[in-house]
């Protein structure tokens, strides 16, 4: 199974468009965490599951989703609302809550992944406007069995080298 995860792209269609057209053949599900800044029912968000990030005024977006993606459950969240940019607790008790194998959220444009207590969390960074790095980024997630890998891409779409996701 594979899922393709963007966030925070603040408005610029044009590289949703262009990662959606690339990906959507290749993944299972996309995933959008918030802050497009797009209408909901636009048609660069069609076939996103997506959730509404702080600087999205459209109110037909959820807050948060969990979404059963084969026998994973996904529990997305823009992550404003549980406070990610200071710590990962609340959003580990909720996605405990949730009872969610993965956790996508975004919001602090800073990628990352980590297991704990065999829960991914994954921050894809943001698309369009980067911090502590040069390149705009999203992810792939590729899901065999037990094995995890993320593998996260620039805007260019090449492989951010630097980067071993493997769980």
């Amino acid at each position: 199974m594979k899922l393709l995860v963007v966030s925070d792209n603040h408005g610029d269609e044009n590289i949703i468009s262009e990662v959606k057209n690339r990906w959507i053949s290749k993944v299972d599900y996309m995933l959008h965490a918030g802050d497009s800044e797009l209408p909901y029912a636009s048609e660069t968000m069609s076939h996103f599951t997506k959730v509404r990030g702080n600087c999205d005024f459209d109110s037909s977006y959820p807050e948060d989703a969990l979404v059963e993606c084969g026998d994973k459950k996904v529990f997305i969240t823009h992550g404003h609302l549980y406070g990610i940019k200071s710590s990962l607790d609340r959003i580990r008790y909720k996605a405990e809550e949730q009872q969610a194998d993965i956790v996508i959220f975004g919001h602090s444009h800073q990628l990352g992944a980590e297991m704990t207590d065999h829960i991914l969390f994954l921050n894809p960074g943001s698309v369009r406007l980067p911090r502590d790095r040069n390149e705009p980024t999203y992810a792939v997630v590729e899901i065999e069995g037990n094995h995890v890998e993320v593998v996260f891409y620039t805007d260019e779409h090449e492989k951010l080298l630097s980067w071993d996701g493997s769980f």
